[in-house]
């Protein structure tokens, strides 16, 4: 005799206290003693949430619910890994056989019971359950042990990524700073917009490379202190596309995404942007959202060659620029959400 089975919750259903006491009485001589009697089936489901037992025999001819009823009531539990069940019945008719094995039920036992043979079923299908047990928290302990690392691969990728970002935005006499307000407005807008809690997550962490393809650019015209002349200004716009090249060729969907954002954060609405001059919704949805973020951080902080526009300033450059520089409809929601802005910049406030 197994040891573990000894200790396995079995679930008897019989409207006949003579036959409740009866398998009782046979299981407990044979070392079963942790059982559960339920002489009215309506009362099972109740007892099977509460006992969660390793084998449940049941009986066919019941009022109120018949075996054939109980056992569709136990499947609407929807119970990842319900146990085994024994039909009792002393109708010995091939139907009714074949109906409880159709319904799930895994053996069948007629009445009056042979001890013998009854103890070898019930042995076996608490061994079979055990195992069947075994297998499901193997498969839960594994699933978790993937989970844990995908999310430390994850969380390692976002470092490299918050690295990468304040790098570029370090040598733009920039400071952090702004990559978390800007990419903040981005999680916030996205999702006003409608977008999935989980795509508005991987917008946060992939906007914060928007420009990541400054690194690229020289530090004579990156860092100077007035205005690019029209030669410099054409080598500053291939930050873009640098980006975007630096970024790309990655599986990952969150690399992806901050490529595409490194390549069509200036482009706009009317066509006028770059690198590539794309206009209206031939722009990538992610990427209007983040033209319009980064504009409106750039204006409310302060640069060596100007000093920070009043909230409500840039507010206004963004309305006036609707339909021109920027998605119109994610400037009527940047208005809606601007308390929301206004919060998140409040937050993150420059040192």
């Amino acid at each position: 005799m197994n040891a573990l089975s000894l200790d396995q919750h079995i679930l008897i259903v019989d409207d006949e206290m003579a036959n409740l006491k009866l398998l009782e009485r046979m299981l407990g001589m044979h070392g079963y003693n942790s059982l559960a009697l339920v002489q009215d089936p309506r009362n099972m489901i109740e007892e099977y949430k509460r006992k969660r037992p390793d084998l449940i025999l049941l009986d066919v001819n019941m009022p109120y619910l018949n075996g054939y009823q109980v056992i569709e009531e136990l499947k609407a539990l929807e119970d990842p890994l319900l146990p085994p069940i024994v039909i009792l019945t002393a109708q010995n008719g091939k139907e009714h056989l074949i109906k409880g094995l159709s319904l799930g039920a895994r053996d069948f036992v007629t009445k009056p019971f042979d001890q013998a043979e009854l103890m070898m079923r019930v042995r076996n299908l608490l061994d079979a359950h055990l195992a069947h047990k075994l297998l499901l928290d193997q498969k839960k302990v594994l699933q978790e042990m993937v989970e844990s690392r995908t999310r430390e691969l994850y969380e390692s990728r976002l470092e490299i990524i918050r690295f990468l970002g304040r790098a570029a935005e370090f040598r733009d006499n920039e400071t952090g700073v702004h990559i978390v307000r800007m990419s903040h407005y981005s999680a916030c807008l996205g999702k006003a917009a409608g977008m999935a809690k989980e795509d508005a997550e991987m917008l946060l962490n992939a906007s914060p490379m928007h420009d990541i393809g400054k690194i690229g650019i020289p530090d004579h015209i990156l860092q100077k202190p007035g205005k690019l002349d029209e030669a410099e200004y054409e080598i500053m716009k291939k930050h873009a596309q640098i980006g975007a090249d630096i970024l790309s060729g990655h599986h990952s969907p969150l690399m992806q995404m901050a490529a595409t954002i490194a390549l069509t954060h200036h482009e706009k609405w009317d066509g006028s942007g770059y690198p590539q001059g794309l206009k209206g919704e031939d722009i990538p949805f992610i990427g209007r959202i983040v033209a319009l973020c980064d504009v409106f951080d750039a204006l409310t902080s302060n640069r060596p060659y100007k000093k920070a526009w009043r909230v409500e300033d840039a507010r206004g450059y963004i309305l006036e620029n609707r339909g021109k520089h920027f998605d119109p409809g994610l400037a009527d929601i940047f208005e809606r959400t601007f308390s929301e802005i206004v919060t998140i910049r409040e937050r993150y406030v420059e040192q």
